[in-house]
C-alpha cells in the first residue's frame, strides 16, 4: 500500500474545498439610476384683455349693470374691462365716432396698475351737450400695442 504524505493530503483538501467554500458570489445589482424632477414653477400667465361689457351704469365692483350696445344722446357710456394674468398691466381706451371708412378721436385715456389676478377697469365718456347720433367704437390696448386687444362697436341715437 502506498503511502500518502501529508502534504499531498493537505494540498488536495484545499482543491477540493476551495470549489465549495470560495464561491463567486453574484455582483449585487446595479444602483437604481438617480431620479431627475422638473421643477414645478408656474410661472403667471401673460396679462391680457378677456372682455369688454358696455352699459350706461356700473357697480361698486366696476362691472357694468346692464350690458347695451345702443345708447341715448344724454348717457354717459361705460367700458367694463375684464382682464387675466399678473404683472404690471397699461390699459388704454380709444373712443372714436365713425363714418363709413372714417373715424374721429372721441376721447383717450390710460390707466396703469400691477395685477395678481382678474381684474376689472372702467372706462368712461360722457358729454354735458349731448353725443351726436351715430355710429362709434371703444378699443382696448394693452402695453404699447398698436393694435387693439379688443374692440366693441355701439350706436348713439
Amino acid at each position: 500500500m502506498k503511502r500518502i504524505g501529508p502534504s499531498l493530503i493537505a494540498a488536495t483538501l484545499v482543491v477540493a474545498l476551495g470549489g465549495i467554500g470560495c464561491k463567486k458570489s453574484e455582483p449585487p445589482p446595479p444602483p437604481p439610476p438617480p431620479t431627475t424632477t422638473t421643477p414645478t414653477t408656474t410661472l403667471p400667465a401673460a396679462f391680457g384683455v378677456s372682455a369688454v361689457t358696455l352699459g350706461n351704469a356700473i357697480g361698486a365692483d366696476k362691472k357694468v349693470t346692464a350690458a347695451s350696445e345702443t345708447f341715448g344722446v344724454n348717457d354717459t357710456i361705460y367700458a367694463s374691462v375684464d382682464t387675466a394674468g399678473a404683472g404690471h398691466a397699461r390699459l388704454r381706451a380709444l373712443w372714436s365716432f365713425v363714418k363709413g371708412e372714417k373715424t374721429a378721436k372721441v376721447d383717450e385715456t390710460t390707466i396703469e396698475f400691477e395685477s395678481a389676478a382678474p381684474t376689472v377697469s372702467e372706462f368712461h365718456i360722457s358729454k354735458p351737450g349731448g353725443w351726436p347720433k351715430g355710429d362709434y367704437k371703444v378699443e382696448i390696448f394693452v402695453g404699447d400695442a398698436t393694435t387693439p386687444a379688443m374692440t366693441k362697436a355701439f350706436k348713439v341715437g
